[in-house]
């Protein structure tokens, strides 16, 4: 505890701290478990970057952990040499508290020591950063988001010159930099207009947008059918107070998506997303005020991306009411849709592959081998399906054709390498379309590739535990788990167990555990890597749609039964 108060003590003297961190400090003064929830460790830096609570300490988002953990990327960089110095940095940010300001901070340290830095003038998605750090040929790029979490949250991730989530090998060289700052108060940067006067900042704008949109537009396969009756498809759109709103909307109304309502109360940025919990496109409530909107419209679809524009929300209307579509449900039907569109036109590669994850549904892979596609399964993570794409352009192996896990996340043009929701607002649109003038709603496709396939359905627990004592609750779960799996549960035998830390499968490295059932069922544990919470991905199929639910409901108790 002795370090900790240290700690505390040092920046409670900073003469020049940031004014609203020294007031926040001083409300805590005394409240010992406060300040060791602070400063009892530095804010970890892993593949997922940086995300933490927004405030004052080591263990928070702020000017300081952002700049410390910029120091360590230049550091990174300037041991590259020159050419990684001037190729430079891409830097992105959304609409969440403080974003713009570390991203500005990003900025400057980078500059301050001679890094070339291409800075977006205002939020963008974070797609976008991946495409612009392709398409300027970046050797990195930074993105200050805290993606779906709630507004006390923010963060910061790294993407590599591929344009990718930086993987363990770069995290570990910015993390050993990192640890050769002692001092994280006092790095020095110059200031904003002095590094853009000098031309190391140089702010981006349309020209990147316009490229990105031209490659959307080239995924898109009835270009013609949508300018002829894109007007017949009624969309009810919502950005979450992110930053979707612009991409999105433009993108949709280029190919002729006109009848498009955008959400009013949720269409501009808000760091508080004053209209939602948390804004999280995967929880119906944050489809409340979209709702009425499509009563009043009649809308077809509803579709939400959340505040960095990564994962998207699809709801369909069915009846009087609409039906929300879950992560691996909206990636089958893409699937088959894309894979249905381009085998009718006679562009479907030999050599195609899907790229979904351990713990997404098994129905995409089974959809891919109808059509002599390959499936290739990766870590939970879509850097692992973006290591891939780049793996498959340079062996020539396989011809990527789509790629999504169950969180919400779906990637169609490899222009990109991490998952987009503004170039899937656009394939979702084209489908729905489709589909509405054959006379079908998205939800008849679900339907019809359950038939054919199997009824799957999946499901997932997320248990938060905060803090030191939440940690130590989950290492003790998943431990239990690993070391006593169980041989038999709800008369269904285990047929294997997977443990992705000690055999991982080809793969690398993870604390995952899967338990397969003989029946084709699993369930998979998993601490999140950016969150306090843990995992549990039910998956079950059945040749029912009654009782593969009533099967999965009896496997979930099942195993929560455990915990207690």
């Amino acid at each position: 505890m002795g370090e900790v108060l240290k700690q505390y003590e040092t920046w409670l003297q900073y003469d020049n701290l940031q004014p609203e961190l020294m007031e926040e400090l001083q409300q805590i003064e005394g409240n010992m478990k406060e300040i060791e929830e602070r400063f009892y460790k530095n804010l970890e830096f892993g593949t997922g970057g940086l995300r933490g609570i927004i405030g004052a300490g080591t263990n928070r988002m702020n000017i300081y952990t952002v700049r410390k953990a910029t120091m360590g990327l230049t550091n990174c960089i300037i041991e590259q040499g020159e050419k990684a110095i001037k190729q430079g940095v891409v830097i992105a940010y959304d609409s969440r508290k403080y974003s713009q300001t570390f991203a500005e901070e990003s900025a400057k340290v980078l500059a301050t020591h001679g890094v070339q830095v291409y800075l977006f003038n205002e939020l963008r998605p974070t797609p976008l950063l991946s495409f612009a750090v392709r398409h300027l040929h970046a050797f990195a790029g930074i993105v200050i988001t805290a993606s779906h979490n709630p507004s006390e949250y923010n963060g910061y991730k790294v993407y590599n010159t591929d344009g990718n989530q930086i993987t363990e090998e770069m995290a570990e060289q910015i993390y050993h930099q990192m640890t050769n700052v002692k001092d994280i108060l006092h790095i020095s940067v110059e200031p904003l207009d002095q590094l853009l006067e000098q031309g190391l900042i140089h702010y981006i704008g349309k020209e990147i947008d316009n490229e990105y949109a031209k490659n959307v537009r080239s995924l898109l396969l009835n270009q013609d059918l949508i300018a002829q009756s894109g007007k017949e498809l009624s969309i009810i759109y919502t950005p979450l107070h992110g930053t979707g709103n612009k991409p999105v909307r433009e993108i949709l109304h280029q190919v002729g998506f006109t009848n498009l309502h955008i959400l009013k109360e949720q269409e501009h940025p808000d760091p508080n997303f004053s209209t939602v919990k948390a804004p999280n496109p995967e929880e119906r409530e944050v489809f409340h005020l979209a709702l009425q909107l499509a009563k009043e419209k009649n809308a077809d679809i509803i579709m939400a991306t959340d505040p960095d524009a990564d994962r998207l929300g699809v709801l369909v209307k069915n009846g009087e009411e609409y039906e929300a579509l879950n992560g691996n449900q909206l990636g089958a039907i893409i699937l088959y849709y894309l894979l249905n569109e381009k085998a009718k036109k006679g562009i479907l590669p030999e050599n195609g592959v899907m790229v979904n994850t351990i713990v997404t549904s098994d129905l995409g892979e089974k959809i891919a081998s109808a059509f002599h596609i390959a499936t290739e399964k990766t870590l939970t993570g879509f850097k692992y399906i973006g290591e891939k794409i780049k793996e498959y352009r340079e062996t020539g192996q396989y011809t990527f054709l789509f790629g999504y896990e169950e969180s919400y996340g779906y990637l169609a043009g490899d222009f990109v390498r991490d998952k987009d929701a503004v170039q899937i607002t656009a394939i979702v649109a084209e489908m729905a379309l489709v589909y509405k003038l054959e006379g079908k709603s998205l939800l008849d496709i679900l339907d019809e590739v359950y038939q054919r396939f199997g009824y799957y359905k999946e499901d997932l627990v997320s248990i938060t535990l905060k803090g030191i004592e939440g940690s130590n609750k989950i290492k003790e779960i998943v431990t239990s788990f690993r070391e006593n799996p169980p041989k038999e549960l709800i008369g269904m035998k285990v047929k294997s167990v997977e443990d992705y830390l000690l055999s991982p499968m080809g793969l690398p490295k993870s604390n995952v555990l899967k338990i397969i059932f003989e029946d084709d069922a699993w369930i998979a544990i998993r601490p999140s890597g950016t969150e306090p919470k843990l995992k549990f991905y039910f998956s079950m199929v059945s040749n029912s749609p009654l009782s593969v639910q009533e099967k999965l409901k009896q496997l979930k108790e099942a195993v929560l039964a455990q915990l207690t």
